[in-house]
């Protein structure tokens, strides 16, 4: 019956999405005549000529839940959606942390009255602004010893007692609650005295209890409060099902623990479900993901496996004798032709040959750069460099996949935060020559006037001359560093009129801004550095797309800075920590902006822009990602390049696992970790990576290994049984 709830499980690419699309046009498009709306209909049961009604979706109507499993599968999902339907049903299509964070916000005033809140507007705290206010409330606690005893920094230390917060809630543990977790969790680990549960708990209810008097939300407060209060109440539970006749959710496999108890809540008030469960796809198990806890969801719905895949890829032929080589020790007649090897010594050849094949098969036209995929467990700056730089050379483009790079990276991102320190008072600690110097490169790539007519597309100033006039123009000074007329500089002269134009320039509306500060003209840095960027980057030209992206988040970041730090001088009450540091560091009403610049200069801000899809050449580019990345956007191509195959980290979860998620596995919630479980979870998470990514290729592997690492010790990692069972590529250093 079209009523029943539908559980579509399958490989890879196997079209569990489509079968979910399917499913909704099924539910909405109904060719029935019958007219009665859902709510006509009692709950469990059926009309008596058995004929399944579909779903009404107007406006006086309930809805349909549509969730991904991450923002790039929503944006496709949702997309799928609108075409099969033609656009005429309202979806609301999210992430399951997008749904939460919604819903907390739209029922706030219930939360204000269940937890007898100030009433005020909630402000969602960013992961950085979370990082940096937990660490100057729990500073008095966290002392010396403390840290000496857990052996590592006072940054990381915070990030996993904030960790814990997050993965608790996603499971649905109440922060009370973690205590008991991590005291039957940790209880035989071997550096259980370096952690005191007690400690950790008694920090995050501090925490917590301190933003929420606040209005601060952040991730695992959201996620926390939504779980423990809202899906409890009786009155949302109302809401939610005269809000909602139906969901779908794909790829639940990825979802958190709480999901179900939102899925559960809706089929229970008669809601109907598809949901797509794919086993070998566990992407996000070690950040907060269930997957057997979600998988016991399908005993409610029909259940539909899909095993016939929509294009030919490497596949089960491929993955059983791989899997067997690496588990078992197994060593097949031989492996498929379509797996071949690239062997060198040293990394820096590896990449180089690397790069030689991709270039000699694009031009002998075996295959487009949009149709190639360079998959590595952790890519470094060095191969990043060293892949584009070959590529691009070869007008090959390039297209790193969810690139994130921190914000001080980027040279016009560094030359604004120099304007910061230039223009207010009490910040010439943070500015030195070299700084100025790049700022000055920087901002004299586009001047109005003649000048910029001569060469628009290159500084006035380059490093040379801006190097000079640093040395001889820059005053330095902690309070206020200045920069003098270019003729302090004896020879002045040798700089040359566009540099010395565009010199003037700077240093003109540097002293305007000046000025117009200390008559508090301009209402907040915010402001100046929208002045600099429409004065010398913007100035009606088109600005690359990483530079647009980077200059966005640096609004977007100043903006929520200075939005906490009002929220916070707001607060009546503040608390003593917070307080004493901000006695200690001085009243100074400049001394946030000194923090904002430091909090950059940390590196622990990315910029991650609202996704596009590139058109034109730099559509056709290679992709390059990490494990994680590759698998999380569900892509495939007819080429896959695994780079650093005898790497060890191919079994690790590295940044993709978070301290003590195992613990709060509802299969396992509490129990220890011990050495043969993690065994058990490398050789498993070997298995669905190799699964994974053989289903996701339909042509050809290489394997590209090389002896030493980039730290010059010797890779003996899992997959290296592959490396030494398939057919070499020997390259021809002629291409390139």
């Amino acid at each position: 019956m079209i009523w029943d709830s539908l559980w579509v499980t399958g490989p890879s690419r196997s079209g569990k999405t489509a079968r979910l699309v399917k499913q909704f046009c099924n539910w909405v498009l109904s060719e029935t005549s019958c007219k009665e709306s859902y709510y006509t209909k009692n709950q469990g049961q059926k009309n008596s000529e058995n004929i399944p009604r579909p779903l009404y979706l107007h406006q006086t109507e309930p809805g349909v839940l549509v969730l991904a499993a991450n923002d790039e599968n929503r944006r496709g999902l949702a997309d799928k959606i609108v075409t099969a339907t033609s656009g005429k049903y309202p979806v609301r299509c999210k992430t399951p942390l997008g749904f939460i964070q919604d819903e907390v916000s739209l029922f706030w005033p219930l939360l204000i009255q269940l937890l007898e809140l100030k009433a005020q507007f909630p402000v969602r705290l960013r992961p950085e602004t979370e990082q940096e206010l937990a660490t100057k409330l729990w500073r008095s606690q966290l002392d010396e010893g403390i840290l000496r005893r857990a052996g590592e920094p006072e940054y990381r230390l915070v990030r996993r007692i904030l960790d814990l917060l997050q993965l608790g809630a996603s499971s649905g543990i109440a922060c009370e609650k973690i205590n008991d977790v991590l005291l039957n969790a940790i209880a035989q680990q071997e550096n259980s005295a370096n952690l005191e549960p007690q400690l950790i708990t008694s920090l995050l209810l501090n925490w917590r209890n301190w933003c929420l008097e606040r209005g601060f939300l952040t991730y695992g407060i959201m996620t926390e409060v939504y779980g423990k209060y809202l899906l409890s109440d009786p009155t949302y539970q109302q809401q939610l099902s005269k809000r909602y006749q139906a969901v779908l959710a794909d790829d639940v496999q990825d979802y958190p623990a709480l999901s179900r108890h939102l899925f559960e809540l809706l089929l229970n008030n008669g809601a109907v479900g598809a949901f797509s469960y794919n086993p070998d796809s566990v992407v996000r198990l070690g950040l907060g993901a269930d997957p057997n806890y979600l998988e016991g969801l399908s005993a409610r719905c029909r259940q539909e496996v899909l095993t016939q895949r929509p294009f030919s890829c490497l596949g089960e032929a491929s993955t059983i004798p791989m899997q067997e080589l690496i588990t078992e020790q197994i060593m097949p007649l031989s492996l498929p032709a379509a797996v071949q090897s690239i062997q060198t010594r040293s990394r820096a050849e590896l990449l180089r040959e690397t790069a030689e094949v991709i270039v000699k098969a694009v031009k002998e036209k075996q295959v487009q750069p949009n149709e190639v995929a360079i998959i590595a467990p952790g890519l470094d700056a060095i191969a990043r460099y060293t892949l584009t730089e070959i590529l691009t050379k070869q007008n090959i483009q390039v297209q790193p996949l969810n690139d994130q790079r921190p914000l001080i990276t980027s040279p016009i991102i560094r030359g604004l935060l120099t304007v910061l320190a230039l223009v207010y008072p009490g910040l010439g600690r943070l500015v030195d020559r070299d700084a100025v110097a790049e700022m000055l490169v920087v901002l004299s790539k586009e001047v109005s006037g003649i000048e910029a007519e001569i060469s628009p597309s290159f500084p006035h100033i380059d490093p040379v001359r801006a190097g000079l006039i640093a040395d001889y123009c820059f005053v330095p000074h902690p309070d206020q560093p200045k920069l003098l007329p270019v003729r302090a500089f004896d020879r002045w002269d040798r700089l040359g009129y566009a540099a010395t134009t565009a010199y003037g320039n700077i240093l003109q509306w540097l002293e305007t801004q000046k000025t117009q500060q200390e008559l508090r003209l301009i209402p907040s840095p915010i402001s100046l550095l929208d002045r600099a960027i429409q004065r010398f980057l913007w100035n009606g030209n088109n600005l690359p797309y990483d530079q647009l992206a980077a200059l966005r988040e640096l609004l977007e970041t100043a903006q929520h800075y200075w939005e906490i730090d009002t929220r916070l001088r707001q607060t009546s009450s503040v608390s003593p920590p917070l307080k004493e540091e901000t006695q200690a560091k001085g009243t100074s009403p400049y001394s946030i902006t000194a923090e904002f610049i430091q909090l950059l200069r940390r590196g622990t801000i990315t910029a991650n822009p609202y996704p596009v899809h590139p058109i034109g050449p730099k559509s056709n580019a290679v992709t390059l990602a990490t494990i994680f990345q590759y698998r999380s956007s569900r892509r495939s191509h007819r080429w896959q390049f695994w780079l650093d195959t005898g790497s060890p980290l191919w079994a690790k979860g590295g940044a993709a696992t978070l301290f003590g998620a195992p613990f709060f596995l509802q299969e396992r919630l509490g129990e220890p970790w011990t050495v043969e479980d993690e065994k058990s979870a490398e050789e498993q998470r070997l298995r669905t990576i190799l699964a994974d990514l053989l289903a996701r290729v339909s042509q050809r592997v290489y394997l590209c290994h090389s002896d030493l690492a980039v730290n010059g010790q010797e890779q003996l990692g899992p997959l290296l049984p592959l490396v030494h069972a398939c057919v070499s590529v020997v390259c021809d250093p002629a291409v390139v």
